[in-house]
């Protein structure tokens, strides 16, 4: 149980600042991210491509967004 703790610690990364948000409240920036994710799906699956680089915005509104708003 411990190391599957300390895997996941090592393999979380948390967002990275980004300018258009500098306030200390995140709520946009969550909603934003979860957009962009959705959009870019939305926009790949258009276009026949592969939607790997989406996860990045999958990542980062999972990690700001608060758990209660998150669903797998």
């Amino acid at each position: 149980m411990a190391e599957d703790i300390k895997t996941k610690l090592g393999r979380y990364k948390t967002a990275p600042f980004d300018s258009r948000f500098p306030n200390q409240n995140q709520t946009r920036n969550c909603w934003q991210n979860y957009l962009d994710f959705h959009r870019c799906q939305r926009a790949m699956e258009a276009k026949g491509a592969d939607a790997t680089p989406c996860q990045w915005y999958f990542r980062v509104y999972k990690s700001l967004c608060p758990s209660s708003w998150v669903s797998d």
